[in-house]
Protein backbone atom coordinates (compact mmCIF):
# COMPACT_ATOMS: atom_id res chain seq x y z
CA UNK A 1 0.00 0.00 0.00
CA UNK A 2 1.42 3.52 -1.14
CA UNK A 3 -0.06 6.31 0.97
CA UNK A 4 0.61 10.07 1.36
CA UNK A 5 0.06 11.42 5.04
CA UNK A 6 0.90 14.76 6.84
CA UNK A 7 2.57 14.84 9.96
CA UNK A 8 4.26 16.87 11.74
CA UNK A 9 6.94 16.49 13.66
CA UNK A 10 7.07 17.57 17.81
CA UNK A 11 9.50 16.54 20.32
CA UNK A 12 11.14 13.88 18.51
CA UNK A 13 7.69 12.01 17.04
CA UNK A 14 5.79 12.09 13.85
CA UNK A 15 2.25 12.94 14.61
CA UNK A 16 -0.39 12.65 11.71
CA UNK A 17 -2.21 15.61 11.06
CA UNK A 18 -5.33 13.07 10.85
CA UNK A 19 -6.20 9.99 12.89
CA UNK A 20 -4.96 6.76 11.22
CA UNK A 21 -6.89 4.46 13.51
CA UNK A 22 -8.70 2.73 10.94
CA UNK A 23 -6.14 3.12 7.74
CA UNK A 24 -3.04 1.80 9.41
CA UNK A 25 -3.27 -0.97 12.35
CA UNK A 26 -1.25 0.01 15.20
CA UNK A 27 2.38 -1.25 15.46
CA UNK A 28 3.13 -1.38 11.49
CA UNK A 29 6.44 -0.23 10.19
CA UNK A 30 6.26 1.68 7.66
CA UNK A 31 8.95 4.59 5.89
CA UNK A 32 9.12 7.81 6.28
CA UNK A 33 10.06 9.99 2.83
CA UNK A 34 11.06 13.74 3.76
CA UNK A 35 9.86 15.96 1.24
CA UNK A 36 10.22 20.05 1.19
CA UNK A 37 6.73 21.06 0.26
CA UNK A 38 8.43 24.89 -0.41
CA UNK A 39 10.78 23.29 -2.80
CA UNK A 40 8.37 21.65 -4.89
CA UNK A 41 6.14 24.76 -4.93
CA UNK A 42 9.13 26.85 -6.20
CA UNK A 43 9.55 23.98 -9.09
CA UNK A 44 5.75 24.15 -9.80
CA UNK A 45 5.66 27.52 -10.32
CA UNK A 46 8.92 28.51 -11.82
CA UNK A 47 7.86 28.58 -15.19
CA UNK A 48 5.11 31.84 -14.50
CA UNK A 49 7.94 34.16 -12.92
CA UNK A 50 8.34 36.45 -15.50
CA UNK A 51 12.40 36.16 -15.11
CA UNK A 52 14.56 33.51 -16.61
CA UNK A 53 15.45 31.70 -13.33
CA UNK A 54 17.41 28.57 -13.70
CA UNK A 55 16.98 25.72 -11.31
CA UNK A 56 20.53 26.14 -9.72
CA UNK A 57 19.34 29.98 -8.98
CA UNK A 58 15.83 28.61 -7.83
CA UNK A 59 17.73 26.06 -5.61
CA UNK A 60 20.34 29.11 -4.38
CA UNK A 61 17.37 31.66 -3.81
CA UNK A 62 15.61 28.36 -1.54
CA UNK A 63 19.03 27.53 0.30
CA UNK A 64 18.88 31.30 1.11
CA UNK A 65 15.48 31.65 2.06
CA UNK A 66 15.84 28.54 4.37
CA UNK A 67 19.78 29.89 6.14
CA UNK A 68 17.30 33.43 6.88
CA UNK A 69 14.64 31.82 8.59
CA UNK A 70 15.07 32.11 12.79
CA UNK A 71 11.93 29.40 13.55
CA UNK A 72 14.54 26.33 12.06
CA UNK A 73 17.01 25.28 14.12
Amino acid sequence: MQKTIEVVYEKGVFKPLTPMEKEIPEGTKVKIEIKDLLKERLRKYKGILKAKVSSDELNELYYQYVAERTDIP
